[in-house]
């Protein structure tokens, strides 16, 4: 099937956002083919008249954080052509809101809009609610100074689009792809036979690259410290655990000078994470920003 270009200022605003166009337009593209694959709406063509226009009017049904605004109008482009499109936001991505918030009217023709309909909303609802999770637990961590991260447990070809909706909620980015930076897990200190093994071997391959090294217990942080991580993520280790973590990072840091960077991970709730952003940890590794998150209940009216 074959779609629309988008406009300059669209383009731009992506572009902007950190994303790449070429992959938004892919990813919108591969969910337009899933309702059009054989060319055309069966019902809305019978329904609505060619040359008929309406307003349709983006409306939330629940409080929760917006994501993906720019990402709906490069639908209705796609769909409609960008010169039949006038789109007026209510609101901004990042912006919070409640029920019955107007987010964005769009004027187009009915038929393209009612075609794009369900592809907009799938992208709007996922990536707000992405954001709105990711909001919940900047606010839990607000006040100790530790971040909320991302993973790698995204939808399968969203990860862009969802670690940007990370972004709109307060949260910051793990790595993108397995190339990005290096974290050696429980599984590579197995196969290579230590913690330090580990290291080792990742740096003579990757000498200028970051190398995480996931740890659980004291004992393996003293190892992974001592050969030269720059990050450590301390998997499922309770508060009063990271606190000790944090104090060996300390003196590890006076007496070597080099800061190393503590995340912690694995077994975290939303009731648990002031207690855990409170031991001192820069970040706090939650995979349920994107695996686990809700829509948010987003809706289109004419």
């Amino acid at each position: 099937m074959q779609y629309h270009q988008l406009s300059d200022a669209t383009a731009q605003r992506l572009v902007a956002s950190g994303l790449v166009l070429d992959d938004v337009r892919r990813l919108i593209a591969v969910a337009l083919d899933e309702d059009l694959k054989n060319g055309h709406d069966v019902t809305t063509n019978a329904t609505v008249p060619a040359s008929q226009r309406s307003t349709g009017v983006f409306a939330t049904r629940a409080n929760g954080c917006i994501a993906g605004l720019d990402v709906t109008i490069a639908v209705l482009e796609m769909v409609c052509g960008s010169d039949q499109i006038v789109a007026n936001k209510h609101v901004d991505d990042c912006a919070r809101v409640k029920p019955g918030d107007k987010l964005m009217s769009v004027d187009a023709p009915t038929r393209g809009l009612l075609t794009a309909e369900r592809t907009a909303l799938n992208l709007l609802c996922q990536l707000s609610g992405v954001a709105t999770a990711t909001s919940e637990w900047a606010d839990a961590l607000a006040k100790t100074g530790a971040q909320v991260r991302d993973t790698r447990k995204t939808t399968p070809g969203m990860r862009a689009l969802e670690k940007y909706a990370v972004r709109c909620g307060g949260g910051v980015n793990h790595r993108m792809s397995l190339s990005d930076a290096a974290l050696v897990k429980d599984n590579h200190i197995a196969a290579a036979g230590g913690v330090a093994e580990a290291f080792a071997l990742v740096r003579a391959t990757e000498p200028n690259i970051a190398i995480e090294i996931e740890v659980d217990t004291l004992d393996q942080l003293h190892i992974a410290l001592g050969a030269g991580a720059d990050l450590v993520l301390l998997d499922n280790m309770a508060p009063a655990m990271l606190k000790e973590a944090v104090a060996i990072a300390a003196s590890h840091r006076n007496a070597t000078g080099k800061d190393v960077i503590l995340e912690a991970s694995g077994g975290l709730t939303l009731e648990s994470a002031a207690a855990v952003g409170a031991t001192g940890v820069r970040y706090i590794s939650v995979g349920a920003l994107t695996h686990s998150a809700k829509v948010l209940d987003i809706g289109l009216d004419l």
